[in-house]
C-alpha cells in the first residue's frame, strides 16, 4: 500500500478560489462520462457527465428522487453503473480498490457504530483503509481536531447530538486522507451552529487542495459552498454552471414591490435600479422591496414547484 500523506500536508495546494470553470487550472480529479444506471423500469442516473477539479466544491442539487445519492454511490465504487465510464484521479475506475482509497465518503444515513467511541470508530475505519501504527494515531488525532471532538473523543457516538454526529462522520470519511471527498447531504437533521461548524469543514477542505463533491437540498448551501452547481433532475443535468452564471441565465427578472398610501403595486424588472429611481420620482412611497432572483428561484424554474415524495 502507497503510504498516504498527512492532509496538512496539502495546505499549500489549490488554495485559490474556483470561479469561471473555463480558467480552471488545476488537474482533474474526477472526470464522469455518460454515467447510466437503471433499477427495474426507473432510470436513476440518465447519461451524467461532468468533471470535477483538485481544490474545487461541485455541488449537486436535485429535489428527492432525482438521482443524486445514485450518482454519489457510483461514484464511490459502491454501485456498478449499468454504463458510462468513472475515472478518479486519473487511475481508473473506484471499482478498483486501489483507486478506491483515493475516496472518502459520508453518507446521508449515518455510516458509525454508536455502542463505540468516536476515537474506536476512527481507529477502525482507518484499519480498514490500511492505517496502523503512528501513521493511524496521527489520523485519527487531525481528524478529531479538525472536526472539534477532541475532548468527546472516548464517549460513545450513541451519545453524541445530530451535529456531532455528522461531525464524526465526516471524521471517519477523512482518515485515510483521501483527496477526493463525496458529502451526500451532509448537514441534514444538525442545527445553526454545527452547520456552520460543518461549512468551515468543508472550505478548509477545498482550502487544503481537496476535490469535494456535494450533494444538498439547501440552496443556500450551494450558493455558499460550491464554485459549480449541477441542477440535478429524474437523473439528468438541467443546467450546470457556477450559482452566478445560473441565476442570470435561469433566474428570471427581479421582483419590484412598492407600497403607497393608496395601493400596491408589484411588478417583474430587468434593471430595479432604475425602476427605483422612477418610482420615487412619481411620489411619496412607503415601502420599497427588490427581490432579485436567487438559486432557488433558478433550481424551481427548472424543476417545477409541484411537491415531491
Amino acid at each position: 500500500m502507497t503510504q498516504l500523506k498527512p492532509l496538512i500536508s496539502h495546505t499549500s495546494c489549490g488554495a485559490s478560489t474556483l470561479i469561471n470553470p473555463a480558467r480552471i487550472l488545476n488537474p482533474t480529479m474526477l472526470q464522469v462520462e455518460n454515467l447510466c444506471k437503471r433499477f427495474g423500469t426507473i432510470q436513476a442516473v440518465a447519461g451524467l457527465s461532468f468533471n470535477a477539479h483538485q481544490g474545487e466544491i461541485l455541488g449537486l442539487l436535485g429535489p428527492n428522487g432525482a438521482g443524486k445519492s445514485t450518482c454519489i454511490n457510483m461514484v464511490a465504487g459502491l454501485l456498478r453503473a449499468d454504463s458510462g465510464e468513472i475515472n478518479v484521479a486519473k487511475l481508473g475506475s473506484p471499482i478498483n480498490p486501489e483507486v478506491r482509497q483515493k475516496i472518502g465518503i459520508a453518507p446521508q444515513a449515518l455510516a458509525l457504530y454508536e455502542s463505540l467511541t468516536g476515537e474506536e470508530n476512527l481507529r477502525y475505519f482507518g484499519r480498514l483503509a490500511g492505517l496502523s501504527g503512528k501513521l493511524l494515531r496521527d489520523r485519527v488525532s487531525w481528524t478529531l481536531d479538525f472536526v472539534l471532538l477532541k475532548d468527546r473523543k472516548n464517549d460513545r457516538v450513541k451519545t453524541y447530538s445530530g451535529g456531532m454526529k455528522r461531525r464524526i462522520n465526516l471524521a471517519a470519511a477523512l482518515v485515510h486522507d483521501p483527496p477526493l471527498l463525496l458529502l451526500d447531504e451532509p448537514t441534514v437533521g444538525v442545527d445553526p451552529q454545527s452547520r456552520n461548524a460543518l461549512f468551515d469543514n468543508v472550505l478548509a477542505l477545498k482550502d487544503q487542495g481537496r476535490t469535494v463533491i456535494y450533494t444538498t437540498h439547501y440552496m443556500e448551501e450551494a450558493e455558499k459552498l460550491c464554485d459549480r452547481v449541477g441542477i440535478i433532475d429524474h437523473g439528468s443535468f438541467l443546467a450546470f454552471d457556477t450559482v452566478d452564471k445560473l441565476i442570470k441565465s435561469h433566474g428570471g427578472k427581479s421582483m419590484v414591490t412598492v407600497v403607497r398610501h393608496d395601493s400596491q403595486e408589484q411588478f417583474e424588472s430587468d434593471d430595479p435600479i432604475a425602476e427605483c429611481i422612477r418610482l420615487q420620482k412619481e411620489g411619496e412611497i412607503l415601502s420599497l422591496r427588490v427581490d432579485r432572483p436567487d438559486l432557488e428561484r433558478v433550481f424551481l424554474n427548472l424543476t417545477g414547484k409541484a411537491m415531491r415524495d
